[in-house]
């Protein structure tokens, strides 16, 4: 590992790889107290007009999560079972909006604008820019790239793949927007080239989540469905800022609040989208106050999560010491459990001090807590990504698995657990192969199925790419769609690794930072967006993506493609396929995409729960995958969920020192930038601010809106981010929070969770300083040309 990374333009740092600094500073307003109302309303409809115009804009949001419509690009929030006009909330607005906008990136604009010049602009700059148009080239030597035709690209692909010394030197990501189609095509063509590198988004996601839930119920996702919110006494919504990230979780956890479902929110920084909700479609109500949403918030210290779950696990065993059998489901417990009596005798060695000290939350809000989970028998356990990017993330998962076996709420209606992902097909792609370690019975069926021996040895992850790419091993990267360059930790790090390989590809709809650090040779593979006709020899074409809550449903463009010279997913797998294996595959690639319903019979050939595919999933809504542990039957190799112990992690900073977690602002979607502003949290026109306790602010000497530059702490080795606005804050003590891309600097590649090997980009030591003075503000982006 390099000493001294520096993501403020030192002589470690690569080119290009990080934005440029801001030019002004950003404006910080008051926090919002409720979320949605005439607002959001405002939000979405200037962005669709601006991007995609009336007409197409008007077409694309009439058939965002219809029936005959497509699925959103953004979250993978479960559409309702009777669903409105208007089925789509302001992010998803957005998302439709800027894959459809009127803008086209053309070998023109190519010509025009180098690579140098291009990688001095903003992410949203290079966004704003439009779609990609035509396939594209960076040859050797070469500050600009040029066209060339499919067929050359895919040759030179297969020219670089083929003259590999071993198939485990290329690695194939995956982004969670492709379809169940192109993913299941993309696995089925990287295991027959001969590797299982095969990384994905969900590495840096909830990895985690699969993880913790697949050792302790047997299954790596969710157990609820999005009826079981109609039914849950309470809800718990742990790490998580559905306001932002899950706007159409919302209205579920409104109606729940309305029908009296208690909800609790815990997490380091109160959340506007759980506070007040005005559903944009209720006229009437608009211009009240909204409805309450949470009951009871737990502000909890930055990874102090595990001692506050276990807090409330000794509250209830507490209660349930003075009324024995009132609290612990016995029944339950002693019929489809084990470890138990490990986990409660861990427990009782717990002291209230340490819990207290280690979540940040007074007993007594505790307690209330406890309250809640005791009264309630159909209890909901929500989370993301404030749970899986920390070391100990598998056990903040399985803290919450403890509670639910506590008290029964698993397998039965309203109760459950529920991680919320964030990309709209990343759940559909793990469960389609796309992994680096897939399991027996699933290579068992591909070789029954397609006659070959798929590669056994367990592949790269993306932490795995990284150090690989950095080592020379992994020389040919490929990344089906995503911005992987911005999205994974250590950006320097990740910069300097691509820029090792010798040929790097990217699919995608619109032009990003990834494009612009590249290998010796590199690929732009412009592919349709959700949103487009996908017209093949057979007619019109849909696919198939499954939701956060294993709902599978067909999703179908509505507006005509960018570019004449667009492909679609599945098409540029097979082509690729056919390029590179040729006679040494007996798939019949081409004709597989000729018609989807072909691919389809595939994947109910090889995977379980897919039977009758392509009738099923033309049925209204689609239909549900199984689920042993929603059903209650737990499919561990005992067939018992398990309690599990851990121990409390303890946080001991140096003085100076805070705990950093990055997190989304308002107008973005994953590394996607829509806007500058940040309207819950009160930032508008800017995005490098560090959000501190007011404390915190005046014990370093700080004051608001001054310049500080950040340094991240880990094994001795430091990386440094420049010129962050001080904001004052709610937040916890010695806790700080950033906006991602731009402080993922600050991870450090080689700091991941136990087991799920996750980043944790939600537990950076931190020190702050003041910017130097004499440091220069970079001149403002130039607009685009034309």
């Amino acid at each position: 590992m390099d000493q001294g990374q520096d993501g403020g333009g030192n002589a470690l740092a690569v080119p290009g790889a990080q934005p440029p600094l801001e030019a002004r500073a950003p404006d910080v307003g008051p926090v919002k107290t409720v979320a949605g109302g005439v607002p959001a309303v405002l939000s979405a409809f200037k962005h669709v007009l601006s991007e995609a115009g009336p007409w197409r804009g008007g077409k694309l949001v009439w058939k965002i999560n219809q029936q005959d419509g497509f699925d959103c690009p953004g979250c993978a929030w479960p559409d309702p079972q009777h669903r409105s006009v208007q089925e789509y909330c302001e992010n998803g607005a957005k998302a439709v909006a800027e894959e459809g906008t009127q803008e086209r990136v053309t070998p023109e604009f190519f010509r025009e604008w180098s690579v140098a010049r291009l990688a001095e602009q903003s992410d949203l700059w290079l966004g704003k820019a439009g779609r990609l148009t035509h396939p594209m080239v960076l040859r050797e030597g070469s500050t600009h790239y040029e066209p060339l035709s499919w067929d050359e690209a895919f040759a030179l692909v297969a020219e670089e793949l083929n003259a590999l010394g071993s198939p485990d030197e290329a690695a194939f990501y995956t982004s969670g927007r492709t379809s169940n189609e192109a993913a299941f095509l993309y696995q089925l063509f990287v295991r027959q080239f001969g590797t299982n590198n095969l990384p994905d988004c969900s590495n840096m996601c909830h990895e985690s989540s699969g993880t913790g839930l697949s050792e302790t119920i047997g299954i790596g996702k969710g157990t609820v469905t999005l009826e079981d919110f109609d039914h849950a006494q309470a809800i718990f919504v742990i790490g998580q800022n559905p306001g932002t990230n899950h706007p159409r979780m919302l209205t579920a956890l409104q109606a729940a609040a309305r029908r009296g479902c208690e909800i609790v929110s815990v997490n380091p920084l109160p959340e506007t989208g759980l506070n007040r909700f005005k559903h944009p479609q209720e006229v009437l109500h608009l211009f009240g106050p909204g409805t309450a949403l949470n009951k009871l918030f737990l502000q909890v210290r930055i990874n102090g999560d595990v001692a506050l779950l276990q807090g409330l696990g000794k509250a209830l065993l507490e209660r349930e010491a003075k009324a024995p059998g009132t609290v612990v489901d016995r029944a339950f417990v002693e019929g489809k459990t084990t470890g138990f009596d490990a986990y409660a005798a861990h427990l009782a060695t717990v002291s209230w001090d340490d819990v207290v000290e280690e979540s940040g939350v007074p007993r007594d809000q505790l307690e209330a807590a406890a309250d809640i989970l005791a009264r309630s028998e159909r209890t909901i356990f929500c989370w993301a990504m404030g749970l899986t990017q920390h070391k100990n993330a598998v056990g903040n998962i399985q803290e919450i698995v403890n509670l639910t076996l506590l008290r029964g709420s698993i397998g039965k209606q309203g109760a459950g657990v529920c991680p919320v992902r964030g990309h709209s097909n990343v759940q559909g792609d793990r469960t389609m192969g796309i992994w680096e370690h897939a399991r027996p019975e699933f290579m068992d069926a591909l070789s029954k199925e397609f006659g070959f021996a798929p590669p056994r040895h367990r592949g790269l992850d993306t932490v795995g790419t990284l150090q690989a790419l950095h080592d020379g091993r992994v020389k040919v990267f490929f990344a089906m769609g995503g911005n992987f360059l911005s999205a994974t930790p250590d950006t320097e790090f990740t910069a300097r690794a691509l820029r090792r390989a010798r040929l790097t590809v990217h699919v995608s709809t619109k032009l990003n930072r990834a494009h612009l650090v590249h290998g010796r040779r590199a690929l732009i593979l412009p592919c349709l967006g959700r949103t487009e006709h996908d017209v093949q020899a057979a007619g019109r074409q849909f696919v198939t993506v499954e939701d956060s809550m294993g709902m599978v449903h067909a999703s179908r463009g509505a507006v005509a493609p960018a570019s004449e010279h667009l492909l679609s997913e599945p098409v540029i797998v097979a082509r690729l396929a056919q390029a590179v294996l040729g006679a040494r595959s007996k798939v019949s690639w081409l004709s597989l995409v000729e018609d989807y319903d072909r691919v389809r019979e595939l994947i109910q050939r090889c995977i379980p729960g897919f039977e009758d595919f392509n009738r099923r999933v033309r049925e209204r809504n689609g239909f549900a995958l199984p689920n042993g542990p929603r059903e209650g039957r737990f499919t561990t190799k005992d067939g018992k969920a398990h309690f599990t112990v851990h121990t409390m992690p303890r946080h001991r900073l140096e003085p100076g020192q805070l705990l950093m977690m990055t997190l989304r602002s308002h107008d973005q979607y994953n590394t996607t930038v829509y806007g500058l502003d940040d309207r819950y949290r009160g930032i508008h026109q800017g995005r490098r601010v560090v959000f501190l306790h007011p404390e915190d602010v005046k014990a370093r000497g700080l004051t608001a809106g001054q310049k500080v530059d950040l340094t991240s702490h880990f094994q001795g080795e430091t990386r440094v981010a420049r010129e962050f606005l001080v904001v004052p804050y709610n937040i916890p003590r010695q806790c700080a929070a950033t906006y991602f891309p731009e402080a993922n600097v600050l991870v450090p590649v080689d700091s991941f969770a136990e087991k799920s090997r996750t980043p944790t980009s939600k537990s950076v030591v931190i020190t702050v300083a003041p910017s130097p003075v004499a440091q220069a503000l970079v001149p403002a982006s130039p607009s685009r040309p034309g």
